[in-house]
């Protein structure tokens, strides 16, 4: 069996909608934000990444976006091959009636999506009406994912009696339609032990908030024993050479004031999510470098998602492969700006990681099924 050390397969890449029409949404406080982003953009960007072999787009879930399955559903019917990553945060439907609504979407769009599992803020999710604390939300959803996976399997009538759920004869005649697949491929996102052991029983990946190779992989070690891959959701600043690269990223955030720093300093004060406050807690050294590549200058005024690797094509190629050499195997991209880094990465920075991949006899990547 292969090592956490050595990933088997070629690295899978994603990317984040959540700013694709507005690169510094981030620096604005969340009840200010438009719910309903630019369609035909998200069209746009969504075609462009197929286009480059992008695996899945995140729907990001929250009061300031819309519905992620109806916007995914959409999404999907103007594209042919790219999936689409949904949020859920359990404990906002109940799992017959989720499995059901997934269902749907994959018999609409062709099988093609797939889940991000967040366990929110308990701020952000009291707007959803759950006052749940952070440990009693993992063990609600261990009994979510319990049930959802039981119908997955087409187990037959499920009955469940929990804390949390209770199904009786449970059963959907609304099977998960996809060629290669009986259920969704599903992604968890999360920093704490809670996180971790959930993921080693429910998930297929647990993505990682952007942190120091050396901190992920305790976690590829503890997940490796189930199979269950390690990704990281990480930001990206990448120009023709990293004296550019690093310019771009200072001056990105330079215009950007007290206002944004004081709404992620409200969000740090209200967070009980421990993969945010970590990231938080990594920009508090104010030479802002974690690593030479993994830059987090702009947490404090855009947020957790925005610790970045910076750098010209060589430096990000050398900073991806470092990742991978810990086990590493997906990553979860927001670009500075979208299409234009997307285009970018796709022309420089992904040959280089193949090449590497080739001389390690790894074939490459599948497109996005």
């Amino acid at each position: 069996m292969t090592g956490p050390t050595e990933p088997a397969r070629p690295l899978r890449y994603h990317w984040s909608l959540s700013s694709v029409d507005d690169t510094l949404r981030r620096s604005r406080a969340y009840d200010t934000l438009g719910g309903v982003p630019d369609l035909d953009q998200h069209i746009a960007f969504s075609r462009l990444a197929e286009r480059y072999g992008i695996d899945s787009l995140l729907v990001a879930i929250g009061s300031g976006r819309p519905e992620p399955y109806s916007w995914a559903t959409a999404l999907g019917r103007a594209t042919e091959r790219i999936r689409f990553l949904c949020a859920i945060r359990t404990g906002l439907s109940a799992p017959a009636y989720f499995v059901q609504q997934v269902n749907t979407v994959s018999a609409l769009i062709g099988g093609r999506i797939c889940l991000n599992v967040v366990t929110g803020h308990s701020r952000e999710n009291r707007i959803y009406g759950d006052f749940l604390d952070h440990g009693e939300r993992y063990d609600r959803s261990d009994e979510f994912w319990t049930i959802c996976h039981a119908l997955w399997r087409r187990d037959g009538p499920i009955t469940f009696g929990g804390r949390y759920y209770q199904v009786e004869d449970a059963r959907l005649n609304t099977p998960f339609v996809c060629p290669d697949r009986d259920r969704p491929e599903i992604f968890f996102a999360g920093s704490s032990t809670q996180a971790v052991a959930q993921a080693a029983v429910h998930a297929d990946c647990l993505f990682q908030m952007a942190k120091p190779p050396a901190e992920i992989a305790p976690v590829v070690a503890a997940l490796a024993p189930s199979g269950v891959e390690v990704g990281m959701q990480v930001s990206m600043m990448a120009r023709p050479t990293r004296e550019e690269a690093v310019r771009a990223a200072v001056e990105m955030v330079a215009g950007l004031g007290e206002s944004s720093r004081q709404v992620h300093r409200d969000l740090r004060r209200g967070s009980d999510s421990n993969a945010y406050t970590s990231v938080y807690a990594l920009a508090d050294d104010e030479s802002y470098w974690a690593t030479p590549y993994l830059w987090t200058g702009a947490v404090p005024v855009l947020g957790a998602p925005a610790g970045a690797l910076v750098g010209g094509p060589g430096e990000i190629a050398d900073a991806i492969c470092q990742y991978r050499t810990v086990g590493v195997s997906n990553f979860m991209f927001v670009g500075w700006p979208d299409f234009e880094t997307l285009e970018f990465f796709a022309q420089e920075i992904m040959p280089i990681v193949r090449r590497r991949e080739a001389a390690a006899g790894l074939s490459p990547a599948p497109a996005a099924r």
